[in-house]
């Protein structure tokens, strides 16, 4: 299609997505008080100021005047955003689709089948150790000190725990894909383990928002054990190429073409017809070039 035609199909998938996030998130608001209780159920809740003291539970608030709107609005667009994503990433791919070759959508349908367990799975973990984190943080609090959380901040805390958890679940897919596309090697990846164990534990720390350990050993954990399943995919992947490449190209694959120069033989040169005989020519050529 002309370009005209593209920016017009990409405006329209636009609109579509915008769309289905707006009506999700207009949907999402009258139900935000049950999903703001949803995502601050992790905190160990106090009835008064007194049971808080020592840091066993915490009392959540709004602490500014405009919290409630502000908290309502960005928990509606989260929900617009997780719940309507399988009509905004369809409105993409089907943007990219027609552009891809058939080898390159099969590799999306494989990242995108791997992708969206693995990223619901680090989130389903973090909620699970979201309770022990908190309560761990508040254990630090000294005697004779409440705790009076802003529920705004709790929501950013969990949110930011979810994040961090589900994306660094991708992390050995993403090896897998450098894998079958030829750019890192299964043996390479052994090699690496040290340096990646070591790596991973250090990007736990940083990354969670928790200073606990439990927080860091809950997320680096299950991506060690992800990166040695890579390794055996990438091992078993790399067999599989070098027995392929050993049996030559496939029936509906182009075999490799050898393109190293060869010299040429000396030029023959070709007579003149008789009606160019009186012609300047030479070897038969009207030049000398």
């Amino acid at each position: 299609m002309p370009l005209v035609e593209h920016l017009r199909e990409l405006r329209n998938r636009l609109a579509k997505a915008v769309i289905a996030i707006v009506v999700v998130m207009i949907v999402a608001a009258f139900y935000s008080e049950q999903l703001m209780q949803f995502l601050a159920d992790p905190v160990p809740k106090c009835e008064d100021l007194a049971n808080s003291d020592g840091g066993n539970c915490a009392i959540v608030s709004f602490n500014t005047l405009t919290s409630p709107f502000t908290t309502t609005i960005k928990v509606s667009l989260m929900a617009g955003l997780i719940v309507s994503s399988p009509v905004w990433l369809y409105q993409l791919w089907a943007f990219i689709a027609p552009g891809l070759h058939k080898h390159e959508k099969k590799y999306t349908y494989y990242f995108v089948s791997a992708a969206v367990p693995l990223f619901v799975g680090g989130a389903y973990l973090s909620y699970v150790i979201l309770p022990v984190s908190i309560k761990v943080l508040l254990s630090l609090t000294p005697g004779g000190s409440a705790n009076i959380l802003s529920l705004d901040e709790v929501l950013d805390f969990t949110i930011r725990m979810v994040l961090v958890f589900g994306l660094a679940f991708e992390l050995p897919l993403l090896l897998i894909m450098l894998n079958m596309v030829g750019i890192v090697s299964g043996r390479r990846m052994i090699g690496w383990w040290r340096g990646v164990v070591m790596g991973v534990f250090v990007f736990g720390a940083v990354a969670t928002p928790t200073t606990d350990p439990v927080g860091m050993i809950a997320l680096s954990g299950p991506i060690v054990v992800l990166y040695f399943v890579a390794v055996a995919f990438s091992l078993l992947n790399d067999k599989r190429r070098a027995r392929k490449e050993s049996e030559g190209p496939a029936d509906d694959e182009a075999s490799e073409l050898d393109l190293t120069p060869e010299s040429i033989e000396p030029v023959e040169p070709v007579a003149a017809l008789p009606e160019q005989a009186t012609k300047d020519r030479v070897n038969g050529y009207d030049d000398v070039t």
